[in-house]
């Protein structure tokens, strides 16, 4: 069979690829130039402007004087839909007049059911990462950090009233559960939200814009220096990061669940240090950054930046609806976050504490005690008070089982009018009545 010749057909036909493009010539060697498509016209005008011109062009890296050299050099005889495309590249991000014209972004505004209220260019600004464009008026630094504010008090006063017995490190694990960043990435691919190759003004504005990096490739950077990686872990102990934890250069030091509640985040991890280098510069707005970040983390800010938008264009009963239903509303198995080391110590340490009998573990039914898998049924008695019921192919597997189930019987306690304090928020809302407030898990 002869084989076609698709030379022709290649800029319409083939898949997309990255063509030679003259506009490398009015642009600062530094410029990283992306394109959407080999088939585009506006490109290959440019080529043909650039091979007419290419003689009689002196020096095209040559900056005059009092010429920004962050701006593209334009000549003034280039025709004007080059000039319109070469200052579209030379943006960091989408413009916001292009918000309107995005169909992306009209599909994400109405499947999120926002009203006009809320604007389009707003959502579009929550869909930059600073790492795309670092000037803190285009990027969605400033809603996110409203929005994950949010999301910690909103999540945090839910678990707590509603199991106000739950121990710390549970209640980390819920909250990483609830509002995580693997939870947030996972919520924004069901929003249908996708994340750019490469950042820049000519993207379409419905896409997720950040520089990515690959996560097991981050280096993390100590505090006081920006050049030096320094490993996750050192000498078999995990380092510590956070900035407002003292004495953090301290090696072999525990970190408790205390010192988890006041010095690291709302997760329980570590704080991150913030370099020189990931700081968004003043002098310049337009200048490019070479930070990146993971894809958790840039999908994590945009869906904290959508709620701070939401808040701040929309009100607080809006904000809380909008939790309710993306958030709030996913089932949650808190019963399999617990681990227990020494159920049978950790419930006599609970029944000492609280003043009940001391627990005693009872026989209620067994079969098959001479053959190859037998079954008992043990029962944890606190008095008369049976406090929790297991079965096991052994009694001591019964006996931890049973010990097990009244712990978490203990720990999972709900109240059955569940508020929470941002329900008596409003001119028309309930007054406040005090939940519960345990005194907290056992200490051995």
């Amino acid at each position: 069979m002869k084989a076609f010749r698709l030379l022709r057909w290649s800029g319409s036909v083939l898949s997309p690829r990255t063509r030679p493009c003259g506009f490398h010539l009015y642009y600062k060697p530094s410029r990283n130039l992306r394109f959407l498509s080999a088939a585009t016209s506006p490109l290959q005008q440019a080529v043909q402007y650039q091979n007419q011109n290419q003689e009689s062009e002196e020096d095209p890296w040559a900056s005059s004087e009092g010429h920004n050299v962050d701006e593209p050099i334009i000549p003034e005889d280039m025709p004007e839909s080059l000039q319109l495309e070469a200052r579209l590249r030379a943006l960091p991000s989408p413009p916001i007049s292009a918000a309107k014209e995005s169909a992306k972004l009209a599909a994400l505004h109405a499947r999120l059911s926002f009203t006009p209220r809320l604007p389009i260019e707003t959502l579009a600004r929550c869909l930059v990462d600073a790492t795309a464009d670092p000037n803190p008026d285009f990027n969605n630094t400033s809603l996110a950090i409203l929005g994950r504010e949010l999301y910690s008090y909103y999540t945090s006063e839910s678990i707590l009233c509603r199991y106000p017995r739950l121990p710390t490190a549970v209640v980390f694990a819920a909250m990483s559960a609830y509002v995580g960043p693997q939870t947030l990435t996972q919520i924004t691919k069901e929003w249908g939200v996708e994340l750019v190759a490469e950042p820049g003004g000519e993207v379409d504005p419905g896409y997720l814009q950040c520089k990515r990096e690959d996560s097991m490739l981050i280096s993390r950077h100590s505090p006081d220096s920006d050049s030096d990686p320094t490993p996750a872990i050192k000498n078999g102990q995990p380092k510590i990061v956070g900035a407002n934890r003292p004495s953090a250069d301290q090696k072999g030091w525990r970190r408790g669940v205390n010192s988890m509640t006041v010095y690291d985040d709302e997760f329980g991890d570590p704080l991150k240090s913030t370099s020189s280098s990931s700081r968004a510069p003043k002098s310049n707005k337009h200048a490019t950054t070479t930070t990146t970040t993971t894809v958790e983390d840039a999908c994590a800010r945009f869906v904290q930046a959508v709620m701070g938008a939401v808040y701040l264009h929309r009100g607080k009963h809006a904000a809380k609806m909008f939790f309710k239903e993306h958030i709030l509303s996913r089932h949650l198995n808190v019963a399999q976050m617990f681990e227990f080391k020494q159920p049978t110590r950790d419930l006599s340490k609970l029944c000492a504490r609280e003043g009940f009998d001391s627990p005693v573990a009872r026989i209620l039914s067994e079969t098959g005690r001479l053959t190859r898998h037998p079954v008992f049924v043990v029962g944890v008695f606190a008095g008369r008070e049976k406090l929790g019921e297991g079965a096991g192919a052994s009694l001591n597997e019964a006996r931890t089982r049973a010990a097990v189930g009244a712990l978490k019987g203990w720990y999972l306690y709900s109240p059955l009018d569940v508020r929470v304090p941002s329900d008596a928020e409003g001119p028309n809302a309930k007054p406040w009545k005090p939940v519960l407030v345990d005194i907290g898990e056992i200490i051995v």
